[in-house]
């Protein structure tokens, strides 16, 4: 896929729990705002969604986090699409301090393409999916 950051943000003093680092709802929260960048650049854009009446829905998160984040911390995140199905795409988020460059969390996510409207899972149109395929890669080892 694209090695541009689908994120680059700063950690704010804010941001940060009572033991000093980054709390984990906006470890999520980064890698949600990841998300809608990544699916940006597989077709899934904001207005793309709006006219054809569909959306993204997670149905599986699984966080991992390896080193912790500080007030100050520049964080930069990498996204890798591992899967395309009929309704549904697999990714992993590799979060890294932009400063040090070490791994601070990934996250793998499942998400589903849905029909706003019948609220239920529905196809991706063929544009998506051959964008998608075409920025399929293989999973972490």
């Amino acid at each position: 896929m694209e090695t541009d950051a689908t994120y680059r943000g700063t950690v704010y003093p804010w941001q940060c729990d009572h033991v000093g680092h980054m709390n984990i709802m906006w470890y999520v929260g980064k890698f949600d705002e990841a998300n809608w960048n990544l699916f940006a650049r597989l077709g899934l854009t904001p207005s793309y969604l709006r006219t054809s009446g569909r959306g993204m829905a997670a149905v599986q998160q699984t966080v991992t986090y390896k080193r912790e984040l500080l007030a100050g911390d520049i964080v930069e995140v990498k996204s890798r699409l591992v899967e395309i199905r009929d309704k549904s795409i697999r990714f992993v988020h590799e979060m890294r301090n932009a400063e040090t460059g070490e791994i601070a969390a990934s996250c793998e996510f499942v998400g589903v393409h849905m029909d706003r409207q019948a609220r239920k899972s529905t196809a991706f149109a063929p544009a998506i999916r051959d964008a998608a395929t075409r920025h399929l890669e293989p999973a972490m080892a």
